[in-house]
């Protein structure tokens, strides 16, 4: 732990990794809350807000420069209030000021610095300010030299400025209504622009910096099962073939990193996430079922390896993140030199990772190298000479001995605060994998994790956010409601354990009880008796994670689904249709919306497996359904009776034997007891295999 020789302010009492890092700051943090605003009132002070994240680079940048200077502490501490936050705890203040930030700068981004009155309103703020002049972006003590004035001597074009910035709000409060059907030629137009915006050199969409979309790629996924058009299969495991060749994968210890500040996924932002990685491992499991690639397979069986060995907590929960740096450099954790490998794996088996990993003497990132793979391993194999057995069990080897070495060296900082959204997203994902891989691995983390969600994170049939060190606080979002709900859902797909059921059914009627407004006919991110803000943030796009609403919409569409309860369905399908058209016109910024929205134009595929999930014929009904990919899937077995879904309600053996009931809009095939036959009905079902 590092020796701290300042004193610690007011954030020393915090539980966020985040926030603790900002302790011995010689600014005066507060927390967000009361003591803050009433001080700004008291002394007629500006707030200074800066929310930011404990893996984002340039946040610890802006700590080092100024944070860290007594200099700009000083003026900071005299002209203002300083309030620091972490966005991955308060998504809801991080939403209200980043609206404000778009409009003002026509970006966004974190470090986010805003300045706001005594009372909360925005009047002006930006993202990284430097210490100096530079690339055009004025220094941070010019900044708050200027706004402290004109708070000073021009209050009233600052309230002038902040009653407009507040209209930025007043959209959220107004009444939703239908904009358009949700149809066929919707979802065509939506496959159309994500095919115009695809790159079809190296995946993905659009250019540098490259973010991976995984919803977006989960929709033309989607698409494909539906339809049979091929590019949009072929879009979608290209894109995860090459980010998982490429730097944006850890090619020794698995997981992939946020985003690619290139456009051929080379050089990453090394800080890894929980939620990129549970998006990705679901797509891959789903890619997998597609396509049986075993590379695909490969990758996502490495990244549950990591969140067991890296990502999780002894009590089951899995943490936030780690920082892209370490040492004081980014990325400097997974970077090699040539001399390295000599030094780690000896010449021979240096030679063959040289040869796989791209590397070279000057390397591909500051004089190091990311390791990446070029060319296909078969590809390798011919060349080197070898058969391809042969080179696949070297490399198993070559990244065992490097994990150990990499090991050894200072690790970047780990964000442990546990966050129930982005824990559920993974259980969910790794729900999944357990389901359709028969994976043992992620069977146990998903069970332990879901053990431990609800036993310390839902209380009351209510989400709590963040757990740190035994102590559970922070109302849930939305987000964190819906997702916690799907994530049950997929517990009782894996174990079908009625539980899991009532579980998720309580939380989709809590998201209505506590998020659904009457007036404006929509869910909003926040409780209503959560915290009173400036204006209550209602996120309709899908960003880095799954929006609130999508989530909620796919929630009350699952359980309606399991449970015949058409008030949810009915709800579920106006809110889809209030943003019919911002699905068709900005379908990138809808990927996990567009999912939900297909399921309820087209209607569950509905499985229900009648008999004892302990019996071998009951399994091997589970396995065939597992074994294709399935989107708008609607799993439940087990026998009917009181605890049980109303989808298995007068589903029962037949001859004694487990059988598979298969049901699409309003249709059933004949009830079936043989895995060959149920396989046949299922890609009927699925889409478009001909009968």
């Amino acid at each position: 732990m590092p020796t701290h020789t300042r004193p610690a302010n007011r954030l020393a009492g915090e539980l966020s990794p985040y926030l603790l890092q900002h302790a011995h700051n010689p600014v005066d943090w507060y927390p967000w809350g009361d003591d803050a605003f009433a001080r700004a009132r008291e002394e007629d002070k500006p707030i200074l807000l800066s929310i930011g994240y404990s893996a984002c680079h340039w946040c610890h940048v802006m700590e080092r420069e100024s944070f860290e200077n007594e200099r700009i502490a000083e003026v900071m501490n005299r002209l203002f209030v300083n309030v620091k936050v972490d966005r991955e705890e308060r998504p809801d203040v991080d939403a209200i000021y980043m609206a404000a930030v778009q409009t003002l700068t026509g970006h966004g981004g974190w470090p986010m610095t805003m300045f706001l009155t005594p009372d909360g309103a925005p009047f002006y703020g930006g993202t990284y300010f430097p210490p100096d002049d530079r690339h055009g972006i004025p220094a941070f003590p010019r900044v708050l030299a200027a706004v402290a004035d004109a708070y000073r001597s021009r209050r009233g074009e600052v309230e002038q400025g902040a009653a407009q910035l507040r209209r930025i709000y007043e959209v959220a409060r107004q009444a939703m209504r239908p904009t358009g059907a949700l149809d066929a030629p919707l979802f065509d137009a939506a496959y159309r622009q994500m095919a115009q915006a695809y790159d079809p050199r190296a995946g993905g969409f659009g250019g540098a910096p490259k973010f991976p979309q995984t919803m977006a790629l989960d929709f033309l996924l989607r698409y494909w099962r539906r339809t049979g058009e091929a590019n949009a299969l072929e879009m979608a495991a290209s894109s995860f073939r090459h980010m998982a060749a490429g730097g944006l994968y850890d090619q020794v210890g698995g997981g992939f990193a946020r985003y690619a500040v290139d456009a051929h996924w080379l050089v990453p932002h090394f800080e890894k996430m929980l939620y990129d990685n549970a998006l990705l491992l679901r797509l891959g499991a789903g890619l997998w079922q597609a396509t049986q690639d075993a590379e695909v397979r490969r990758v996502v069986e490495e990244t549950v390896g990591w969140v067991g060995r890296e990502m999780t907590a002894p009590g089951g929960g899995f943490y936030a993140s780690f920082d892209a740096d370490s040492e004081g450099e980014e990325g400097r954790f997974y970077l090699w030199t040539e001399d390295e490998l000599h030094e780690t794996l000896g010449p021979d088996r240096a030679a063959r990772a040289i040869a796989f990993y791209g590397v070279s003497k000057t390397g591909n990132f500051e004089g190091r190298n990311i390791l990446h793979v070029p060319d296909d391993a078969t590809v390798v194999a011919a060349r080197e000479g070898i058969p391809i057995e042969r080179l696949r069990a070297e490399l198993t080897e070559i990244r065992r001995a490097l994990y150990e070495a990499r090991a050894r060296r200072v690790w970047p900082a780990r964000d442990d605060k546990i966050l129930a959204g982005w824990n559920a997203l993974m259980l969910r994902a790794l729900a999944e994998v357990a389901r359709v891989m028969r994976h043992d691995e992620a069977r146990r983390l998903a069970v332990a994790n879901a053990e431990f969600l609800f036993a310390e994170m839902v209380r009351d049939e209510r989400v709590l956010r963040v757990h740190k060190d035994g102590t559970t606080r922070i109302t849930g979002m939305l987000e964190d409601h819906a997702a916690v709900g799907l994530a049950a859902l997929g517990m009782y797909e894996l174990t079908f354990e009625p539980r899991w059921v009532d579980r998720a059914i309580a939380l989709a009627r809590s998201a209505v009880e506590w998020f659904w407004d009457d007036e404006t006919n929509a869910f909003f991110d926040t409780a209503r008796d959560h915290e009173a803000l400036i204006a209550r943030p209602r996120e309709i796009s899908d960003n880095a994670v799954p929006s609130g609403n999508s989530l909620a919409v796919e929630l009350l569409l699952r359980v309606a689904e399991l449970t015949a309860d058409a008030e949810l369905r009915r709800r579920a399908a106006f809110v889809l249709e209030t943003l019919a058209e911002p699905l068709r016109r900005h379908p990138l910024a809808f990927g996990h919306l567009l999912g939900a929205a297909e399921l309820a134009a087209f209607g569950a595929v509905e499985v229900a497996i009648a008999g004892d999930p302990a019996t071998a014929e009951f399994q091997a009904l589970v396995d065939e359904t597992a074994r294709h990919y399935l989107p708008t899937l609607v799993l439940a077995g087990g026998v009917d009776g009181a605890d049980a879904p109303a989808l298995l309600s007068g589903r029962t053996p037949r001859d004694g034997r487990a059988t598979a009931y298969v049901c699409r809009s309003y249709a059933c095939d004949e009830p079936v007891s043989d895995p060959a036959a149920l396989g046949e009905q299922l890609e009927w079902a699925a889409g478009f295999v001909p009968r």
